[in-house]
């Protein structure tokens, strides 16, 4: 997997990846602390990033502790594999077709956003204004919100937080700037930096919203 779609770049937060793996986060923790193998990378504000590699890593993990091996001999066969330059995972995840709320605050890039989240399959709905994002996010029940941390000014942050409240689905923030700790502060569940690369802007919400053999259950399709 390529550094270009995030494969070895930190961009979801601890909160996501235990999400994405059904796997608690103080477990995560744990594993880092005892094992040493799976370590995130640091945001400039000291938030855990994960990589989709090391999401594809900590998913291996969690498949051969539920196969009965125990946790330090999972990591070490996971060090193995690594060794040997093996992939961790060859699952298949199970394709979906979610509501995709796109809080964008340029035409332009919405509209490429837009043909590129429908041509997967995404119902896509757009708004330009966090109010609008708001009514959008009540009314349509999206199961994942793409949030520019500019729109509307610059309430891209509180728009996160206030989605986050709600507790009904995933985050992604996006900016022009290095907002990454802004963005997880806020709640957001991964951050990418624009201008956004389709294939990896892509991947990434097929990773949140479960539908990429990334995210499979542990000890499911192998």
């Amino acid at each position: 997997m390529s550094d270009e779609l995030g494969g070895s770049r930190g961009i979801y937060s601890i909160g996501a990846v235990a999400r994405m793996l059904d796997i608690p986060a103080a477990t995560i923790r744990n594993w880092e602390d005892r094992y040493g193998t799976v370590v995130p990378h640091r945001s400039p504000g000291g938030h855990r990033l994960y990589s989709r590699d090391q999401v594809e890593q900590l998913r291996f993990v969690a498949t051969e502790i539920s196969r009965g091996l125990s946790a330090a001999d999972a990591h070490r066969l996971l060090a193995e594999r690594r060794a040997g330059g093996r992939p961790a995972i060859d699952g298949q995840g199970a394709a979906s077709r979610p509501i995709v709320l796109l809080a964008e605050r340029d035409p332009t890039a919405a509209e490429l956003e837009r043909f590129f989240l429908r041509t997967e399959g995404y119902d896509v709905r757009v708004a330009f204004a966090v109010d609008e994002a708001e009514e959008h996010w009540r009314a349509s029940r999206p199961q994942l919100a793409i949030v520019d941390l500019m729109i509307s000014g610059g309430q891209g942050a509180q728009l996160c937080e206030r989605l986050k409240r709600d507790d009904s689905g995933a985050v992604l923030a996006v900016s022009v700037l290095q907002a990454g700790d802004d963005a997880l502060v806020a709640g957001a569940d991964a951050f990418l930096r624009k201008p956004l690369d389709p294939l990896e802007l892509v991947s990434t919400v097929k990773d949140l919203l479960g539908a990429s053999a990334l995210v499979a259950r542990p000890g499911e399709g192998r």
